[in-house]
């Protein structure tokens, strides 16, 4: 059944579950290279799929058809009441990540952000026990996902007053390190959102429609991190919370943040939240003191990748 974010619900791969990416510029493509390379050397038995609006280029397209990466062009999903991101413009891409609710052409998706490096083969998400598509989003087991970190260790002024450690999911996870590899904290610990970055769906077209009323309703006025606001609150504990080792955002290594939890060698995935990205490090960044040292777990598996591709001629700067 087609929607208006989905308006050809075609499979573009034989497989019926998907990883999917957003992309609408280059400036996340080689991070998008990137993961679907790591995915690939990690055994994953699945495709990344991406998804990409018409505000991506044609060099873009060449790119991902030069490494036989599918695509799919999708809609660039926004809210009928303007939300102002002035001070965080990358949101106002973010709604467009709600899309795979509406990609019943799959069982399954996986929706990674294109700034994530796979580490580990993450293939049983595709068979975490969620709702049935039958249950139109009134489940308890809508979604999976990892929960937002809210201590604001950067202390960004626009950020909400509640966003602190105190109020933070995996703060409550501080006490027994072992169990936060391989258990999530609930999905109603702590404010209770996910982050956006890694979403484990069975598309549903019913769930999407509660999706797309809310995007067409004011409340997205008060949604400050958009996509992943409209989910905490519309599926307010009925989501899945999953281990932070498969949406490890960066910050969580943080000597003042979660390293109590934090294990290099149990993260599967890693996600380079925030600015700058691994690939905009010039030669002079990596010499400076105090880099951030999962920089270089990125610019790794980047150069084996482009060693890799090189062999085979292709050499387009991505």
């Amino acid at each position: 059944m087609a929607s208006d974010a989905n308006p050809s619900p075609e499979r573009v791969v034989d497989s019926s579950k998907v990883y999917t990416t957003l992309i609408t510029n280059t400036k996340y493509l080689s991070g998008l290279l990137t993961l679907d390379y790591s995915l690939k050397d990690s055994g994953s038995k699945y495709p990344l799929v991406a998804l990409y609006t018409d505000t991506f280029p044609a060099e873009g397209h060449a790119a991902l058809d030069a490494r036989k990466i599918p695509k799919k062009r999708i809609p660039y999903l926004l809210p009928k009441t303007p939300k102002d991101f002035t001070n965080d413009p990358r949101f106002y891409d973010c709604w467009s990540k709600l899309t795979p609710f509406s990609l019943v052409e799959y069982d399954r998706v996986v929706q990674l952000d294109s700034d994530m490096l796979c580490l580990q083969n993450m293939d049983e998400l595709m068979d975490i026990e969620l709702d049935s598509p039958e249950l139109e989003g009134k489940g308890k087991r809508v979604f999976a996902a990892s929960h937002a970190c809210v201590c604001n260790p950067l202390k960004k002024p626009h950020y909400p007053a509640d966003w602190t450690p105190e109020n933070c999911a995996f703060t409550s996870q501080h006490g027994d390190p072992e169990r936060a590899q391989t258990e999530g904290a609930k999905s109603s610990a702590g404010l209770g959102m996910p982050n956006g970055g890694l979403q484990v769906v069975n598309p549903s077209q019913a769930t999407y429609d509660l999706i797309a009323e809310a995007l067409n309703s004011d409340i997205t006025d008060s949604y400050e991190f958009s996509d992943q606001s409209l989910l905490g609150d519309l599926f307010n504990g009925r989501w899945v919370g999953i281990p932070y080792v498969y949406n490890a955002l960066k910050t969580l290594r943080w000597k003042s943040v979660h390293s109590e939890i934090w294990r290099d060698d149990k993260v599967k995935n890693i996600h380079y939240i925030l600015s700058p990205k691994p690939w905009d490090e010039s030669k002079e960044d990596k010499a400076k003191e105090g880099r951030e040292e999962t920089f270089q777990w990125w610019w790794d598996v980047h150069e084996k990748r482009l060693a890799q591709e090189k062999e085979k001629g292709i050499v387009d700067g991505f």
